[in-house]
């Protein structure tokens, strides 16, 4: 059956479950018109067996059963389909009056077969079906009356009934293959149009989309979610070919800018001077190319990675002082007042190395994009079962226009008019993916020229669970 196409497969399994079903009521038809020839047949022999118990009398101390004059007549005067045979025996089952249609046959008294019992037996090799029952006189018992009819015609009707069932059943399954392997043709389209879609589907060729049926079922469903997975796919490589095209972009940068220099220096002899200035200016790019390597890295190693991510208790306030004496240098260069608002001790059961990376960049950020002389506030605070960690600056702030842009790889906001001021354009985008990884709710609001807040909220870790 495996080497079956799936259309006969369907086709066949029909054709089983629908020959079971037929073939039951075939076969109800068949003993059902049995049943009811029977019970015709039986009902006349108890009808037959009234009325020649009535004829019994005695008439001068003699048993008169039936004259012959009224055998003729019953013989001659009725049509019968199935003949009546009568047969009156002695209590010794000798033979005292029979039917003139029995002529030289008699009918056989069954010593087995119960008193007003109906059975199936043969006359001349004809098939019969007999009662036999006790006569009785005035409470005496005086013998015994037969009474048979012939089945030959409706036997020839069950037997041409059970013919035409036999030969219209395999006509009718053989036509019932044919109209499902049809119609099974016609209902699996969809799969042979996703089969040849599938197949035309490479890298290159994203474009193409299985046709939907017109009826919405099951096939409609699959079409449809097979289409929005091809749909993510191509979604998924375009950003994936648009992030190398920008990764390669931005790692050839410093590398130019430190090759231009180091060419530079070795045309003629310079004073040492102007070879520290050139060579600290190279070991600043050769940071910034590795804090591009660094976070490229960590893109790669989390992206959707959950199976990576390994839970500990998080203590917040920490992190948040950890990470401002990491950029005490620079606040204190550009002589920011950085307030912690945290009036108690928080902690969230999370990955430690994600959240300090999701602050740092946060934190960092607020740092380098603050004006000299300006206010950067952290606050934490508890929201039911939530905490919130806000952390705002009184920096450049973000053009309207930009806030969805700054979420995406490379992207830096008015970074012509802020050349001095170094990025690589992937710190707000690692913190996007680090808090969907790890389902923390994370919001942007900013003004141009007036600052950013940054929202985080965390899911409070609760010490009963410990």
């Amino acid at each position: 059956m495996t080497s079956l196409s799936f259309k006969n497969r369907i086709a066949l399994n029909y054709i089983v479950g629908t020959g079971l079903l037929v073939l039951i009521v075939f076969s109800a038809i068949y003993f059902i018109v049995k049943l009811t020839v029977y019970n015709h047949i039986d009902e006349n022999l108890r009808i037959e067996i009234d009325d020649h118990l009535k004829e019994i009398k005695m008439e001068n101390k003699k048993i008169i059963l039936m004259d012959a004059e009224e055998w003729e007549e019953r013989e001659h005067n009725s049509v019968d389909v199935n003949p009546v045979f009568v047969q009156f025996l002695d209590l010794n089952k000798k033979i005292i009056e029979k039917s003139p249609n029995l002529k030289n046959e008699k009918l056989v008294f069954h010593e087995n077969k119960e008193h007003f019992q109906l059975f199936d037996t043969k006359l001349l090799g004809n098939k019969i079906r007999q009662i036999q029952v006790p006569l009785h006189l005035r409470s005496k018992k005086i013998g015994y009356l037969i009474i048979a009819m012939s089945l030959s015609d409706s036997s020839k009707v069950l037997e041409n009934l059970l013919d035409t069932l036999l030969i219209t059943f395999p006509i009718i399954l053989l036509i019932l293959f044919f109209l499902a392997r049809f119609y099974a043709g016609r209902s699996i389209k969809p799969i042979n149009d996703i089969i040849y879609t599938s197949k035309i589907i490479t890298k290159d060729n994203l474009k193409s989309r299985i046709p939907l049926p017109k009826t919405r079922d099951e096939l409609f469903t699959l079409s449809k979610t097979i289409n929005n997975l091809l749909n993510r796919i191509e979604d998924a490589i375009k950003r994936e070919k648009q992030f190398t095209s920008d990764a390669s972009h931005e790692l050839r940068t410093p590398l130019t800018v430190i090759k231009g220099t180091l060419e530079v220096l070795i045309r003629k002899t310079r004073d040492s001077k102007e070879y520290e200035d050139k060579i600290n200016y190279c070991i600043s790019e050769v940071d910034h190319l590795n804090s591009l390597v660094d976070q490229l890295l960590l893109m790669a190693r989390f992206e959707n990675q959950k199976q990576n991510i390994k839970k500990e208790n998080v203590y917040l306030n920490a992190v948040i002082l950890d990470v401002l004496t990491l950029n005490a240098e620079k606040i204190k260069l550009k002589e920011l007042y950085v307030m912690l608002d945290a009036p108690e001790e928080f902690s969230i059961y999370s990955d430690n190395y994600l959240i300090v990376t999701i602050l740092r960049n946060i934190i960092s950020n607020a740092v380098k994009y603050s004006n000299n002389k300006t206010k950067i506030k952290i606050s934490l605070s508890r929201d039911k079962n939530k905490i919130n960690c806000v952390v705002s600056d009184e920096g450049i702030g973000i053009a309207k226009r930009d806030l969805e842009s700054i979420l995406n790889p490379f992207f830096r906001s008015d970074s012509l008019n802020h050349s001095e001021i170094k990025g690589t354009g992937l710190g707000l985008f690692i913190v996007k993916r680090m808090t969907d990884l790890l389902e923390i709710k994370f919001k942007i609001e900013s003004e141009l020229g007036k600052g950013t807040k940054v929202l985080l909220v965390f899911d409070e870790f609760d010490n009963s669970l410990k």
